[in-house]
Parts: structure tokens; C-alpha cells; sequence
């Protein structure tokens, strides 16, 4: 991955936090973590994946309303990350923080 493109997705993962914290929908989990940005060579798309505390069913609606919601947000990072170009915003969960604290359990259970 090139410099260039790093550079981007660190500036769009830190944009995008800021402007989920700003929204003000009620059905949106406020324990929302932006984990990374990967955007395509082109900036065509870009994945944000993100790690929401909650039940299954306030993770579904908090995903829900990001993507309702993604077209406010490349919007507001089109203002605030200068690029001839806004890639798409494709948001998903990312499990990770769940599935390393599933395996730290069973590791505190063997002990």
C-alpha cells in the first residue's frame, strides 16, 4: 500500500469519527470506535470498519443508520479531507475487539 493511500485513510478514519460522534440520531449506539479506513487505489470506495458496544440488535441498528447516513457523512468529509475525489462509504462491523475478548475468557477459564 502506498504512502498516499495511508495517508488518506488515516485522515478519512479520523474525519469519519468526528462526524459520527456529531450525528445526532437517537438509534445510534454512542460506543461507535472507527477501527480503520481501507480505500480502493482509485478512491472509488472506501471500507470503514467499525466496533460498536451494544447487544446484536443495537449493533444492527447502529450499522444501519451509518449507512442510511453515509451519504451526510461523504459530504461533510468532502469539506474536511480535500481530495478531487470523496470515495463511497461502506460501513462494517468489525468483530475483532469481541473475538479477542471471547479469547482471553476461555484463556482466564483454562487458568
Amino acid at each position: 500500500m502506498s504512502r498516499r493511500i495511508t495517508r488518506i485513510n488515516d485522515e478519512i478514519k479520523e474525519q469519519t469519527a468526528v462526524l459520527i460522534r456529531d450525528l445526532k440520531d437517537p438509534r445510534l449506539n454512542s460506543f461507535i470506535t472507527v477501527i480503520r479506513a481501507d480505500t480502493t487505489q482509485d478512491l472509488k470506495y472506501c471500507k470503514i470498519y467499525v466496533s460498536i458496544m451494544g447487544t446484536e440488535e443495537e449493533k444492527k441498528e447502529s450499522i444501519e443508520v451509518l449507512k442510511n447516513s453515509s451519504g451526510f457523512i461523504k459530504k461533510q468529509l468532502a469539506v474536511k479531507v480535500n481530495l478531487r475525489q470523496t470515495p463511497n462509504l461502506i460501513f462494517l462491523l468489525d468483530e475483532s475487539l469481541d473475538h479477542a475478548m471471547r479469547i482471553q475468557e476461555i484463556l482466564d477459564e483454562i487458568k
